[in-house]
């Protein structure tokens, strides 16, 4: 049996060969790299900084949802809670099938100060807090570029009235999966589901057999969030939707920095952010939708480019945009990897 030490270095060297993987990956040469480095100038503190903030966002509607499961005499404080949303999300950025590399090592870590039902079913509830989050925003950006296109400010295709359809519907679809889960909980729905799954249908039964206490109180927890603490529900998903909004302030740092301001003034300003916003909308899209891959490996670029091109920008921006977060990334992940080994 693999111990906490063990289990740590294994995430570590995991997040180290990301680190590796992701030098080697950038989609041009080290010399364009450091030109694009030096075009980007002092922008690149303001855009690799707002992440500090963002996680700030992040750590606090988690820790909401850590208080709400915490019984008396349990406390996690938040410089705790920060150190692991940053490990996290570096452990998310490194491994396949969507990012949960860094689900199970919070549970690990937050496990050491609060008992292990209520580390899991607080992670799990940010974890599902993040996802909810994420369909909301992409829902609300559908009505934001349809009222842009009915101002004159975008082009409407036909094409595009289609994926719109299409992303509303998927989101609706999400939005009643999600009532359900945190209705009754999603552990026990998922087990049930894995033990469906040809190979595993054996493991997943004795899963559920021998911990079926453990499942329904951590369901329980799940369930008791949303119906009986609402407050807290409504606070942590209105934190992690406002993070999408500050993080759309990276990509309104490049477009200013392209001299890309829609006119300038506050007008042009707050017409530049709310591009900004449809970009990171549409390209988070395309990079979940593809989520498989390591650090969506080749889809975030891609999406950044498609999602500039339908703004009426260049594409030479989009590689731009989509090269400075990747080693936005990179720094990222390096600072998740510091923090894995310095406690």
């Amino acid at each position: 049996m693999w111990n906490r030490n063990r289990l740590n270095n294994l995430f570590f060297l995991l997040g180290l060969a990301t680190v590796v993987v992701m030098l080697f990956t950038f989609d041009v040469s080290f010399s364009e790299l450091w030109q694009h480095l030096c075009h980007a100038g002092y922008w690149l503190v303001p855009i690799v900084g707002v992440w500090a903030v963002i996680y700030a966002i992040n750590a606090w509607s988690w820790q909401l949802i850590v208080k709400s499961k915490c019984d008396e005499g349990e406390h996690v404080s938040f410089p705790s809670i920060y150190r692991l949303t940053i490990i996290g999300y570096a452990l998310n950025y490194a491994t396949p099938v969507g990012g949960l590399g860094g689900e199970p090592y919070r549970i690990m870590e937050l496990s050491r100060t609060i008992s292990k039902e209520h580390a899991t079913s607080s992670v799990i509830l940010y974890a599902m807090m993040h996802i909810y989050a994420h369909f909301w925003f992409w829902f609300v950006s559908i009505f934001l570029y349809l009222f842009l296109a009915a101002v004159g400010d975008l082009a409407l295709t036909p094409v595009l009235m289609v994926l719109f359809f299409l992303a509303i519907v998927l989101c609706v679809t999400a939005f009643a999966l999600f009532i359900r889960g945190y209705r009754h909980g999603v552990v026990k729905m998922l087990m049930s589901w894995v033990a469906r799954i040809p190979g595993l249908r054996g493991w997943g039964r004795r899963f559920m057999s021998n911990h079926e206490q453990t499942i329904n109180e951590v369901d329980e927890q799940i369930a008791a969030l949303r119906n009986q603490d609402k407050p807290t529900f409504y606070r942590s998903f209105a934190l992690e939707f406002f993070s999408r909004i500050v993080q759309s302030l990276e990509i309104f740092f490049m477009l200013l920095l392209f001299d890309i301001d829609c006119g300038g003034g506050f007008t042009g300003l707050m017409l530049t952010f709310l591009h900004s916003v449809l970009i990171l909308s549409f390209t988070s899209l395309l990079a979940n939708l593809i989520g498989f891959l390591p650090m969506q490996l080749g889809v975030q670029e891609g999406g950044f480019v498609l999602s500039i091109a339908a703004l009426g920008l260049s594409a030479a921006l989009g590689i731009f945009v989509s090269i400075i977060c990747r080693v936005r990334e990179l720094l990222w992940i390096a600072l998740g990897l510091v923090l894995m080994k310095w406690k």
